[in-house]
């Protein structure tokens, strides 16, 4: 019999592998960071709320308050009752419901044509639509001349024609994405089962493009309702004048009255969070249907 005896390996705990402690700190970290870029952004929009409801002396304090103490509606009344703030609501939704209208018709039949038909030229076509946005400013000078020449200066119709021309290239080429997302076989099957092309167009293509539609109306209600320069370049009566123009009244030779003006930025910002929050879950359905293939 052999005095050696046998000893059983002791198990052994499971260890986490460096790789694994790598990914968890990589992801912890950009997770702060992207709570650091969230935190810059919303601040200044927590900023300018909280001054709105600040009276003066607080507001030209050298010691910030970060949190209104003693919170004051006085600024929203003086904002409100700034001269032609009603003027510059009514030119804002005037301006900015007829260019998301027409930006959506004229956007969705370019985008159409683009998506589904292949003739000369497309390809040019789709990158001439991008440059055409990245130079439009540049040519605000050429711009004004020839709306002089239309006699479209200091008129809401002009304002509307130039928005278009900002808004309306971006507005195709998204919808030009939504469209291509859409299988053509749809609407050919609806064709075999005897619907017409238009019919296919409006039972078929038409419900699976409205989330496209939605997202391209929130970006041209934003560019359209935000947009200072065209707005302040062409409009010279403050009748009718919109409400970036009538923010910078605010400003004078002998300063600026920051609350009121904090008062009225906010305000301005009201109807943008409010047309997203109603538009938002068409939105989400847009962006979670075009991943489900049947």
């Amino acid at each position: 019999m052999s005095s050696a005896t046998q000893i059983a390996p002791t198990p052994v705990a499971p260890v986490v592998t460096r790789p694994r402690r790598r990914k968890r700190l990589r992801k912890a970290g950009w997770n702060l960071l992207a709570l650091l870029v969230l935190v810059v952004m919303v601040f200044p929009v927590y900023w300018m709320v909280s001054t709105a409801f600040k009276p003066g002396q607080k507001i030209l304090s050298y010691t910030p308050q970060w949190f209104p103490t003693h919170p004051i509606l006085g600024n929203f009344r003086d904002a409100t009752h700034q001269q032609f703030f009603w003027d510059a609501v009514k030119n804002s939704v005037i301006v900015t419901s007829v260019v998301v209208a027409l930006s959506l018709a004229l956007a969705f039949l370019a985008a159409l044509a683009l998506a589904k038909f292949h003739f000369y030229g497309r390809k040019p076509f789709i990158v001439l639509i991008l440059g055409v946005q990245m130079v439009a400013l540049a040519a605000l000078i050429p711009l004004y001349i020839t709306m002089a020449k239309l006699h479209q200066v200091d008129k809401l119709s002009g304002v509307i024609i130039l928005y278009l021309t900002f808004v309306l290239p971006f507005s195709v080429w998204t919808l030009r994405g939504f469209l291509l997302g859409v299988p053509k076989e749809l609407e050919e099957s609806a064709m075999v089962d005897g619907a017409t092309r238009f019919g296919a167009f409006v039972r078929i293509l038409l419900p699976l493009v409205g989330p496209g539609l939605v997202a391209t109306s929130v970006f041209a209600f934003i560019q359209a309702w935000n947009e200072f320069i065209i707005a302040y370049v062409f409009l010279h009566t403050p009748q009718k004048q919109t409400l970036m123009v009538w923010l910078a009244s605010f400003t004078t030779l002998r300063g600026t009255d920051w609350g009121p003006l904090m008062a009225g930025a906010t305000l301005c910002a009201l109807p943008v969070v409010v047309f997203f929050l109603l538009v938002q879950r068409r939105i989400a359905f847009g962006l979670t249907a075009g991943a489900v293939k049947g």
